[in-house]
């Protein structure tokens, strides 16, 4: 079972803080596994940490909370050399695929010396869904800000372009992201596109934006382009509130 049409949720979300565990998987997440569509057996959802350095850590908590939720889960990692012999093939055969945040330009360097650049546009056109949080956003957009050359905010302009639109992330929770992603859109460095409060993830179906979603209760979602003065003019979404089921 795929989504019936190419779909992505990109979120500066998707984790929750837990009593438990390192960090527990957020209403958002959820949601794009409820996007795949699966019925009859456990979704295929596939975690790459790619842009943490494939951290085994990071990984045991994703597989504590696929157990939690009642899926398949599985993985891939690339260093210090691929887990899978059949990166396509293994790719290819999930319902979803989960990307976590950290260097998007270490990312896209390392998914592109594997071949996954191109993989991802297969799973995406062929119904996997695809999520990810921060540098699990970015990468499916034309580019963002990212803090992966140092603290300093750069722009990243190499992103796989899935998706024709730029993107910013924790658009409220880190003072520097939100003027840079403007500036960047507003003199062309960046095309225009959407970014997202902590708590927020945009749907895209078919390569457009099909709405705005939120687990936190003033997470917003919003519009970024250039205006006819030079400038950078941002426009709020609707954004819908999905909740966290109970246990």
């Amino acid at each position: 079972m795929t989504a019936d049409e190419p779909t992505i949720l990109a979120t500066s979300g998707g984790v929750r803080a837990s009593a438990r565990l390192d960090w527990e998987v957020g209403p958002l997440t959820r949601y794009a596994v409820e996007l795949a569509g699966v019925t009859g057996r456990a979704p295929r959802v596939c975690f790459l940490g790619t842009a943490c350095g494939d951290d085994r850590r990071l990984t045991a908590a994703f597989y504590e909370n696929a157990w939690r939720e009642g899926w398949a889960g599985s993985h891939v990692a690339l260093l210090p050399m691929p887990n899978v012999a059949d990166l396509a093939g293994h790719l290819l055969s999930q319902d979803v695929i989960w990307v976590w945040g950290g260097s998007v330009a270490g990312l896209l360097a390392l998914w592109r010396l594997h071949g996954l650049d191109a993989v991802m546009r297969d799973a995406w056109q062929a119904g996997v869904v695809l999520t990810g949080v921060s540098a699990g956003s970015i990468c499916w957009h034309t580019g963002g800000t990212t803090d992966s050359f140092g603290p300093e905010l750069r722009p990243v302009t190499n992103g796989l372009g899935l998706l024709a639109w730029s993107n910013g992330v924790h658009h409220d929770s880190e003072p520097a992201r939100r003027p840079l992603f403007q500036s960047l859109v507003a003199d062309g460095t960046l095309p225009p596109g959407y970014a997202t409060d902590d708590g927020a993830g945009l749907l895209y179906r078919g390569g457009e934006l099909a709405g705005a979603l939120a687990e936190r209760d003033r997470a917003g979602a919003f519009r970024v382009e250039r205006g006819p003065d030079g400038g950078a003019v941002e426009t709020p979404l609707d954004v819908r509130r999905i909740r966290l089921r109970t246990r």
